[in-house]
């Protein structure tokens, strides 16, 4: 499955899990290597789990509102370092589950950890730093949470 047809699936999907919390969400993708992840090595290529963190950050914008609402006030994420620690090799067709959670931010930046997990396994490990800008510059992280959240009231209000 090309990633255009994963993205897709995980757009329409993330609609219908449950809304998440816009401080300190975490959620889970459960996905399969497919033949497009893999290397020369025969393993998921090391670009592809930077590909799968973006998705899961993505399956998060949706969930908690935040797609919603920086494409209302014309914002954008933008993922400013992200390192990975790979422990094992996650082989083709092998199910595996990936956790995104945002641990906490500074006045610029939110901070979050990616695990890939095989069972209870863990096989990678990663670290994101992101925020989120718009034409005028970088949003803080607290007017993120308090716009996102004001406009959920306001939905919650109008139904």
């Amino acid at each position: 499955m090309s990633l255009i047809f994963r993205m897709i699936m995980l757009l329409i999907a993330s609609k219908f899990k449950p809304r998440l919390p816009i401080e300190y969400p975490k959620n889970t993708l459960t996905l399969r290597v497919l033949p497009n992840d893999l290397d020369i090595n025969l393993h998921m290529n090391n670009g592809r789990y930077l590909t799968i963190c973006d998705l899961s950050r993505i399956d998060m914008f949706i969930r908690t509102g935040l797609a919603r609402t920086m494409q209302k006030e014309g914002w954008m994420p933008v993922i400013a370092e992200h390192t990975m620690k790979y422990k094992r090799s996650l082989k083709p067709f092998q199910k595996y589950r990936v956790t995104m959670e945002i641990i906490g931010w500074d006045e610029k930046r939110f901070h979050m950890i990616h695990t890939f997990l095989v069972s209870d396994r863990v096989v990678a490990e990663g670290t994101s730093i992101g925020c989120i800008i718009s034409k005028t510059g970088t949003i803080s992280p607290e007017e993120v949470i308090k716009t996102v959240t004001a406009r959920l009231e306001a939905k919650t209000h109008l139904n």
